[in-house]
């Protein structure tokens, strides 16, 4: 089954396609991540977020929420400190992923989650390499 929902709101259809793939819809009330390897999925309200199968049926969600557990936290995210070694692996199966990629994804544009990701291995990457020498 495919990775993706359909906003109530602005009525977009989006869809995840790979595990590093974050859509939001175009007026940002909701959004799927993971691809078809985790169906994580994210909403302001979650009244918005409605699933879409392969045959494009709307299906509504039973959502069930834990108290100790938010569903879309970046702010509280910690990079972990991993050695050079580690973070170039890293980049490597970020690359390995997006050359893996359908062809209709490596069309879409690449949303900000994405770019901010990119960065900071990057800027990791360096750290690791100065802290080295």
């Amino acid at each position: 089954m495919k990775n993706r929902a359909k906003c109530k709101l602005c009525e977009s259809i989006i869809e995840s396609f790979h595990q590093t793939d974050y859509v939001t819809c175009k007026c940002g009330e909701i959004s799927v991540d993971g691809g078809e390897h985790h169906y994580r999925c994210a909403a302001k309200n979650w009244d918005n977020f409605l699933r879409v199968d392969d045959e494009d049926n709307i299906i509504i969600p039973t959502i069930k929420e834990k108290d100790d557990v938010k569903l879309l936290d970046i702010e509280a995210k910690e990079v972990p400190k991993l050695g050079y070694e580690e973070l170039l692996k890293m980049l490597e199966d970020m690359i390995k992923t997006i050359e893996e990629m359908p062809p209709e994804a490596m069309l879409t544009s690449v949303n900000q989650y994405d770019l901010m990701s990119l960065m900071m291995i990057v800027v990791s990457i360096f750290k690791a390499e100065k802290s080295s020498n």
